[in-house]
């Protein structure tokens, strides 16, 4: 076996291979750029080889710095993980050519399946079922146009390179996909050095299904069966969980199967996955091949039992599978939440900067759920710009999918962050609404759910218990140890602007009980709060909650999952002045263009004195690799530009204001 393997990528698939090594005994090189000195994988290695600055085009995804790297510390195989170099034939040839063994498929195999275009011819080739499309290479935006009123709107414009949701617009007429086309490309060239194009039919109300499929180099191949990944925000995997509440046991088995055969045609020899767009009677087309470690690789090895990691590292030294497909079964059920740096208040635009606070939920056995924490960052780290966004993959087991659900919903509330904007919020609503529980999903679930963006949920009578509870105890606590304790059995809480009537008691165990005015009382026990502590945690009528809170001057702010208020514990007669308070006006920006996130300008091609339309392009930002389009919401005639091309702007900056 290895005694030493270099890791060249970041964040938490570096922990997670590190953990894994470790396991093994086998020790570990991070290679790491200049913004990733700190970090944890950094600091967790046997040793670190710095091989270039920020930007990924200057370390990362250099060859020639990490064969460097390998040769000054002896290691004798690289582990990709994923993203960067895990799916460059390129670099995995090079490797072998250098006597350096690679933790990945052959070279031949990542180039037939990498390619997005010859993979789908192949794919037809060994039996597997394709989408309709264009797999020749498309020049310009008008030979794009022609070719899709060809197939027929609406349609994927994907670049043949892509991977991890970039590259990738869909069009539903002529002027989307002239103006996709040009950005997909602009991105592909960007992200994958390969601005190559293909066409695809967009399935409608899709299902994204993947197979997980492991070979080793004596020509044995399985799978793990398969993930359900529909919850996307543009075309990026939110939320994912094995197995599937679609599929049943015969569609399974023939997903399976067409994905062992096309593994099997490339000569397959390590982990990879086989993705296919499902409808939602069953049927499913092949969509692509990754050569390499899917992100939500977690929740098949919780079902498997199987370490995918550890079987990537024992195919590359040679060994066979150590099972069969008969071996392997279903245990439960597996759901991982992609917690991101981005503020779904705004869109989900990246909200980039330092992880003030990082409190996660206790990993193991929870009693009727099992959690698993993959992160790279820690308490103090920065989110960088120059990355993905990503803090870390939540997973929770369960017996079944909705003790699942479940266990996720609550070790979502057990996760603190601040300093930055992140999805946690939104992970919970999805978690709580019905329409997820009950397994009916698509790829367009976020859009139906959300059509006017994310505002957070309304609370639930149950929350609002949880809410009023909370926000009484903490009262309590620092009237107590201000030496001020109130003699007051009567308060009105108020939920922001609504106020609930509570009477406060105490039983022979000094637990709280509140006597809701026309709702009957609520017990509050086992209290686990002091001032400053940003989580708030207890039992209602004996269900286990954690809150997230904060005090402010006149009250407190309390999130209880998606929903969240400021929430204040008032005298009667001082609640009947608070509800007489005019709600302060916000600010007037609708003639302005704000940034929406940090990030640099690509171009602002409008000039002052310059008329413009609504829906006119105004402004390009990039920022985590991806190119967002403002577009102008009213006619107007530009007044000021406010930045100039491949400046860097924060969020709120003004970019251009009409007269």
């Amino acid at each position: 076996m290895f005694s030493k393997i270099l890791i060249a990528n970041r964040g938490e698939i570096a922990v997670r291979i590190i953990k894994t090594c470790r396991r093994m005994g086998i020790k570990t090189v991070q290679v790491y750029s200049e913004a990733d000195a700190g970090s944890l994988a950094v600091e967790m290695a046997d040793e670190a080889v710095l091989i270039g600055p920020a930007p990924a085009a200057q370390s990362y995804l250099l060859a020639d710095k990490i064969v460097e790297a390998v040769r000054q510390t002896g290691a004798q195989a690289v582990h990709p993980g994923f993203g960067f170099l895990s799916e460059n034939a390129g670099f995995a040839r090079r490797l072998r050519d250098e006597g350096i063994a690679f933790i990945g498929p052959n070279p031949e195999a990542i180039e037939a399946m990498g390619d997005k275009i010859s993979s789908k011819k192949l794919a037809a080739e060994a039996g597997v079922s394709t989408v309709p499309g264009h797999m020749g290479l498309i020049e310009t935006p008008e030979e794009a146009v022609k070719i899709a009123n060809e197939i027929g709107y609406p349609i994927m414009i994907k670049a043949s390179a892509g991977g991890g949701g970039k590259g990738i617009r869909v069009a539903h007429s002529d002027a989307d996909m002239a103006e996709g086309f040009a950005a997909v490309k602009a991105e592909a060239l960007n992200a994958f050095g390969d601005d190559r194009v293909f066409l695809e039919k967009f399935i409608i109300d899709p299902r994204h299904i993947e197979i997980q499929v492991l070979g080793d180099k004596h020509g044995h191949v399985v799978h793990l069966f398969e993930r359900e990944c529909s919850i996307q925000r543009r075309n990026q995997k939110v939320i994912e969980e094995a197995p599937s509440p679609l599929l049943d046991e015969a569609t399974r088995a023939a997903m399976g199967a067409q994905a062992v055969a096309l593994a099997q045609a490339v000569n397959y020899d390590s982990a990879g996955t086989v993705e296919f767009v499902a409808g939602q009677d069953k049927s499913f087309f092949f969509l692509e091949m990754n050569t390499r470690l899917q992100v939500e690789h977690p929740v098949t090895e919780l079902i498997s039992g199987v370490d995918l990691v550890e079987q990537m590292i024992r195919s590359a030294w040679g060994e066979a599978l150590a099972f069969e497909q008969k071996d392997l079964s279903i245990n439960g059920w597996a759901i991982e939440s992609r917690i991101y740096a981005e503020d779904p208040y705004r869109g989900f635009l990246p909200s980039i900067g330092r992880l003030v606070r990082y409190e996660q939920p206790e990993e193991g056995d929870q009693g009727d759920y099992t959690v698993r924490n993959d992160s790279g960052v820690r308490e103090g780290d920065e989110i960088s710009m120059f990355y993905d966004p990503m803090i870390a993959k939540l997973c929770a087991w369960g017996e079944t999918r909705e003790d699942a659900v479940t266990g996720m919903a609550r070790a979502l509330e057990d996760t603190h962050l601040s300093g930055l904007g992140h999805n946690v919020p939104f992970l919970a609503a999805v978690m709580d609404q019905d329409r997820f529980k009950s397994g009916h999903l698509s790829t367009s679930y976020i859009k139906d759910e959300f059509p006017d963006g994310f505002h957070g949920l309304r609370p639930t009578v149950e929350q609002e218990r949880i809410l009023i509870a909370s926000a009484l105890a903490m009262h309590e606590v620092i009237a107590e140890q201000d030496g001020d304790p109130s003699d007051r059995t009567d308060w009105i809480v108020m939920i922001d602007k609504t106020p609930h009537g509570v009477g406060l008691s105490y039983d022979e165990d000094e637990e709280m009980i509140l006597t809701l005015t026309g709702g009957g009382d609520i017990r509050l026990s086992d209290i686990d709060w002091r001032p400053g502590l940003a989580q708030f945690k207890a039992e209602l009528d004996g269900e286990a909650f954690t809150a997230e809170v904060k005090r402010v001057a006149d009250g407190f702010d309390i999130r209880h999952r998606a929903a969240r208020a400021r929430v204040r514990v008032l005298r009667p007669h001082v609640a009947e002045l608070y509800a007489r308070l005019p709600e302060k006006a916000a600010a007037d920006t609708s003639k302005m263009v704000l940034s929406p996130m940090p990030g640099l300008v690509v171009s602002i091609p409008v000039v002052v004195g310059q008329e413009v339309k609504t829906g006119e392009t105004v402004a390009i930002i990039e920022a985590m690799k991806m190119q967002n389009i403002l577009k102008a919401e009213r006619d107007g005639v530009v007044k000021a530009v406010g930045a100039r091309d491949g400046d860097p702007v924060a969020a709120d900056d003004v970019l251009v204001e009409f007269g």
